[in-house]
């Protein structure tokens, strides 16, 4: 195996947090996981890989939504048991919901409230690539 992928702390699922970051902004797009399988793919491919544990398979960023991510640097953090991926979200859409980013919501007097605007209808991105509207 490759030392590099060694240096991270994977945790007892073999995983490490992969967070997705917009450099121009500094926005966090997503949190996902990853596992060495996923991030040996994510550094060939020049796009995101991720673990999806809902699935129990690898998930390219955008196989279901044409919203991929180019990553453009690839960090951990001092411990090494976090990723840091500097992407550029292809469409503006992260999240599943059709918003830019997954962390729309604020806590605010009690309670979570929604401060960012849906920018596609999530029913239409998935409908619309996978060929659903021509």
């Amino acid at each position: 195996m490759e030392s590099w992928l060694d240096e991270i702390k994977w945790n007892d699922q073999g995983l490490v947090a992969a967070i997705a970051q917009e450099p121009a902004s500094g926005k966090v797009l997503m949190m996902a996981w990853m596992n060495r399988e996923s991030l040996q793919a994510t550094v060939e491919r020049g796009e995101a890989v991720y673990w999806s544990r809902s699935r129990q398979r690898l998930w390219h960023k955008g196989e279901e939504s044409g919203h991929t991510q180019k990553v453009l640097e690839l960090r951990i953090d001092c411990d090494a048991d976090v990723i840091l991926l500097s992407v550029e979200q292809y469409g503006g859409i992260a999240c599943h919901t059709g918003r830019h980013s997954c962390f729309y919501r604020v806590y605010n007097d009690g309670e979570w409230q929604s401060v960012e605007g849906v920018v596609k209808d999530p029913e239409q991105i998935y409908s619309d690539y996978r060929g659903g509207n021509s």
